[in-house]
């Protein structure tokens, strides 16, 4: 396999002439496997082994009774506080 200046010169234009259609090609294909990989990515569901070791991790938050009892007696003896919290508690997203 032996290649003359004349071939080597042929073989190097051929692929100079195909630059452009071959920079397409690789960006076409590079575009179709990053969108592959990110419908791939975005369909994995998380296993039972890892919800359930996120669902360990979390700690729910804790009330001291005497704070909820402090509030509730507050509650009952101002009519102001009565009407927040009842109003609160049928639109808690009103400001």
């Amino acid at each position: 396999m032996n290649m003359n200046k004349t071939d080597f010169k042929k073989t190097l234009n051929q692929v100079a002439q195909l630059r452009v259609p071959l920079f397409i090609f690789t960006v076409m294909v590079l575009y179709i496997f990053v969108t592959w990989r990110v419908n791939v990515l975005s369909n994995v569901e998380p296993t039972d082994a890892q919800v359930s070791s996120k669902i360990s991790e979390t700690k729910s938050p804790r009330i001291d009774q005497s704070t909820v009892d402090k509030i509730r007696q507050l509650q009952d003896n101002s009519v102001s506080v009565q009407t927040l919290f009842n109003e609160a508690r049928q639109n808690p997203f009103q400001e």
